[in-house]
């Protein structure tokens, strides 16, 4: 168990946890994050020459992206090579201290290195695993490299993203990484809620995710769709098939809405909004089935509506009205917007990019939690920058052994 963070009146509910990060790049560094965000002590382990990859990661200058700061926060690098004896004994240690261990090896990647389930729990029988890949630890595929994006493809996303007429897109995130580490926190704490409860723990605690699965299951009746009615759904752009009116609109100064008027009740306030009465009373629209016999009519009435005034007016008459609509935003919009600044969703931390400090903004901690809000103590650290420490407050190590693996992170200039 970690040492308690004193945060004054804010009780963080995860204090007390340690969790172990044996991760890279996208899975399961966000789970990790998650603990560490609401008060789990996080060790990071990186291999000594260059850390995760993610530090390199979409940077134009200095020597650690962004996306690393981002997705390291809260959390303690220790720069170690697993495939050494001195490595996989300090993660062994590591181990028997720790809650949880959070991984994404391809499956059996760890039990090569003497580092898999059996060996963990011998340590510590306690241990809860999560274990994020591809395709799963079981099945016929399970060997096979998965990255998210192959992810998105095999659960059907891929195939439902972009134009009809253009060959298949992607959203500009991790999504299939993101909702597999989402699946492995979620997985870990009800693990954990049920010895906490007194429940059946009796063998290995191992979540098991596989990068597809948490995409198929976001991708709701797709596949009984199929069944039920022989509906093999197509790229359809900005669209939803059978969501009408709903999508992104233009606004008379050049910029777009997006509105979601598809329910029949806020059917009936766009229409009012948009100066259509008629419509609103239209009986033949009080369904999803006649609203999309006339997308291409709704549309284009709403489309001539906001493009006849500036994105703010349009959003001050769609909120009077109680229609769901928001701006489409950039990066600087979101930056500045008193909303996200309101609720603490945007933070500014002191940053060294190349020489000095800067102040760069991060996002802030989801989901709100009054009273136990979680909270940024430091962004991503420095590749190694707490090996010295953990591995003599947690795994135990002598100073000769401290010696030893420190010799053994050559080229990792950060590690003290």
């Amino acid at each position: 168990m970690s040492e308690a963070i004193n945060t004054g009146t804010n009780i963080l509910p995860l204090e007390g946890i340690r969790v172990l990060e044996l991760g890279s790049f996208i899975a399961a560094p966000f789970a990790a994050r998650l603990f560490g965000d609401f008060g789990a002590e996080v060790i990071k382990v990186e291999r000594p020459a260059g850390g995760d990859e993610l530090r390199d990661w979409r940077k134009t200058r200095g020597e650690t992206s962004m996306l690393f700061r981002t997705m390291g926060r809260n959390k303690k690098s220790v720069a170690l090579d697993l495939r050494s004896e001195l490595g996989r004994e300090a993660v062994l240690r590591m181990a028997t201290t720790a809650d949880v261990v959070i991984e994404n090896f391809r499956p059996g990647t760890l039990e090569k290195w003497g580092l898999g389930p059996d060996e963990l729990t011998a340590r510590n029988p306690d241990l809860v695993m999560v274990r994020i890949s591809g395709y799963g630890q079981t099945g016929p595929y399970k060997d096979r490299a998965g990255f998210g994006s192959s992810a998105e493809s095999f659960a059907g996303l891929r195939y439902l993203t972009g134009e009809p007429d253009r060959p298949a897109g992607r959203a500009a995130a991790s999504v299939g990484d993101t909702v597999a580490g989402l699946y492995g926190v979620i997985g870990a704490l009800m693990l954990m809620l049920q010895k906490a409860r007194g429940g059946d723990t009796r063998g290995q605690q191992v979540v098991d995710v596989a990068l597809y699965e948490g995409v198929f299951s976001l991708l709701e009746s797709l596949v009984p769709d199929y069944d039920a009615y022989g509906m093999v759904r197509q790229r359809t752009g900005g669209r939803l098939p059978g969501v009408v009116p709903t999508g992104s609109y233009p606004t008379g100064d050049g910029l777009e809405v997006v509105i979601g008027g598809n329910s029949n009740s806020v059917f009936k306030r766009l229409m009012r909004a948009v100066g259509r009465e008629d419509l609103a009373e239209d009986e033949s629209l009080t369904t999803t089935e006649g609203r999309g016999a006339r997308e291409g009519e709704l549309n284009g009435i709403i489309a001539e509506w906001t493009g006849a005034r500036p994105l703010k007016d349009a959003l001050d008459v769609l909120s009077a009205e109680g229609v769901p609509a928001g701006p489409v935003y950039d990066a600087p919009s979101i930056a500045q917007d008193e909303h996200y600044i309101a609720r603490g969703m945007i933070e500014t931390h002191e940053v060294v990019i190349e020489e000095e400090p800067e102040l760069v903004r991060f996002p802030g901690v989801v989901p709100k939690i009054p009273g136990h809000d979680g909270r940024v103590a430091w962004i991503g650290p420095d590749l190694g920058e707490h090996t010295e420490q953990v591995l003599r407050e947690v795994a135990g190590f002598d100073e000769d052994q401290i010696a030893a693996a420190l010799s053994g992170t050559k080229g990792s200039k950060a590690v003290r």
